[in-house]
């Protein structure tokens, strides 16, 4: 019975320590990740001054692919804010997600697509799932974060 007590409260200390979920707050995390041609991308480079968006997408992932078309559809609203597009995927899945749902981002100088081939977004910034939506303010610290699509007007809502 002991043995019992003691597995059910390690699993519960476990699923919870899994289950960590971005602060609102916290600062970006140091992370590098990769440009399409091959060059590192590191967060660092992400400038102050200006609101950032990252989202975490997977090309198949179908709330991904409603995330990145909405967020296309109001492309002229991010023209104040830098957008990092990341994904553990090759840069041929990549280029076809950007290309069918994505496509008026693929432009725009402020918007930039990267993968995460080290696979170190997932440890760094806690997603719960994808999309995985992060709203960074202009000193870098978390304002908002989302893995619901339909959250999506309420990140244009606070980008202002």
């Amino acid at each position: 019975m002991r043995k019992l007590f003691l597995a059910l409260i390690v699993t519960a200390f476990t699923l919870n320590a899994n289950a960590q979920k971005p602060i609102v707050g916290t600062d970006m995390p140091k992370a590098i990740f990769y440009k399409a041609d091959g060059s590192n991308f590191s967060t660092d480079l992400i400038p102050k001054g200006t609101k950032s968006m990252i989202i975490l997408f997977d090309a198949t992932c179908d709330h991904c692919q409603k995330v990145a078309t909405n967020i296309s559809k109001r492309s002229k609203e991010l023209e104040n804010v830098n957008l990092y597009m990341v994904s553990q995927d090759e840069f041929r899945s990549i280029n076809y997600f950007m290309d069918n749902f994505g496509k008026p981002l693929k432009t725009m100088k402020n918007v930039s697509t990267l993968q995460d081939r080290d696979h170190v977004f997932i440890p760094l910034f806690h997603p719960k799932q994808y999309p995985a939506l992060y709203l960074y303010g202009k000193e870098k610290k978390l304002e908002f974060y989302s893995s619901d699509e339909r959250d999506v007007s309420r990140f244009f809502s606070r980008l202002k």
